[in-house]
């Protein structure tokens, strides 16, 4: 066994990363209580940073004050002592907190690497960096800049003890994303069954891995081009999950016909590019094999997912009739949390 690590990202906003990401690395973190798992949240909205230090106004609390403090408990300050030292900071303990002791709903292997509204300030110090003259043939300072969260990803947060890393990220395709996505060795896809998401699976693929013909001008320039020229690793796609496919199935028969569509333009260039998924556990020969490989639907969670994500709860760990949240009883029937229980898990279970 080894450090693994998954960076959930669409170039299309709305889809469901930070939420995602909360679900999968509190349940995560429960099924493989021999592993340590870390979240690092690469978007500046902090989302599921809030979700994991307890969710609704106890979380933003939380967040502020790992953000208020002089040397920042987040990425930011990690990412700014990596900078400043001109490597990776010594000490990454420093920056990484234990959510245990401020969410005790979650397990006591579950960490976080936390956002900061503050990433996008930095941002333009990172590019100066990554863009830097080399001052020898051996200096790299683009492969440099951008391996400072991949570099995270191969510590241990226990020395005998290998890590999930379950890294969150921003739409926008800036430096920090661009970072972000190296970090990972696996993709995981949310996709909603819509024109935009369709649109966006094509955009993804350019964006990471290159457009098929190099455009004359600004060809070289690119982030694919650039992570060829300095011989990085790409994350390559390990699951689309299928966020929001459920809740209108039976009710509107194109928006079903979207969502296949959407895995239509996955499978394209699964039958391109095989190399950028990883390895299928059977033999795919017709787009209907490659849906059940590689697509995993998330039912719409509605109020056990609002429960989940304003307290800081894990789904499978919902065991009441009613909440409150942000003062309003919500309730959540015991069916509702058993398909919840059942859908996460099975989604864990693949990873």
């Amino acid at each position: 066994m080894s450090n693994k690590s998954y960076v959930i990202w669409n170039n299309k906003g709305g889809v469901g990363k930070s939420t995602i990401v909360f679900h999968i690395s509190t349940v995560y973190a429960q099924q493989h209580p021999e592993r340590d798992v870390v979240v690092i949240d690469m978007c500046p909205q902090g989302n599921s940073s809030m979700m994991l230090l307890g969710g609704a106004k106890k979380g933003e609390a939380e967040l502020n004050k790992l953000i208020s403090i002089n040397d920042p408990k987040t990425v930011v300050g990690y990412i700014t002592e990596a900078i400043t030292s001109m490597g990776n900071p010594t000490r990454p303990e420093n920056y990484i907190t234990k959510l245990y002791d401020i969410n005790k709903n979650l397990t006591e292997n579950i960490y976080l690497l936390s956002g900061d509204g503050n990433l996008e300030l930095v941002a333009p110090l990172i590019s100066e960096r990554a863009n830097a003259r080399p001052i020898s043939q051996a200096d790299k300072p683009w492969e440099k800049a951008h391996s400072i969260i991949k570099n995270l990803t191969e510590l241990k947060i226990n020395s005998d003890r290998d890590v999930t890393f379950f890294i969150d990220t921003n739409p926008a395709f800036s430096i920090y994303t661009e970072i972000a996505i190296l970090a990972g060795e696996n993709l995981l896809v949310p996709i909603n069954a819509d024109d935009s998401s369709i649109f966006a699976i094509k955009g993804l693929f350019n964006l990471i891995y290159g457009s098929k013909a190099l455009h004359p001008v600004y060809g070289n320039y690119t982030f694919a081009s650039i992570v060829d020229k300095n011989g990085m690793r790409r994350p390559i796609i390990h699951s689309l999950l299928g966020n929001r496919f459920t809740q209108r199935i039976g009710a509107a028969h194109a928006f079903k016909a979207l969502s296949i569509e959407a895995t239509k333009k996955m499978y394209e260039e699964f039958q391109a590019n095989p190399s950028r998924f990883r390895t299928p556990n059977t033999t795919i020969n017709t787009q209907e094999d490659f849906e059940k490989e590689f697509t995993i639907e998330l039912r719409d969670f509605n109020s056990a997912g609002v429960v989940a994500a304003n307290s800081g709860l894990p789904l499978n760990s919902m065991s009441k009739n009613k909440y409150q949240v942000y003062g309003e009883d919500i309730q959540v029937s015991k069916e509702q949390r058993e398909q919840c229980k059942k859908t996460i898990e099975e989604l864990v279970a693949v990873i």
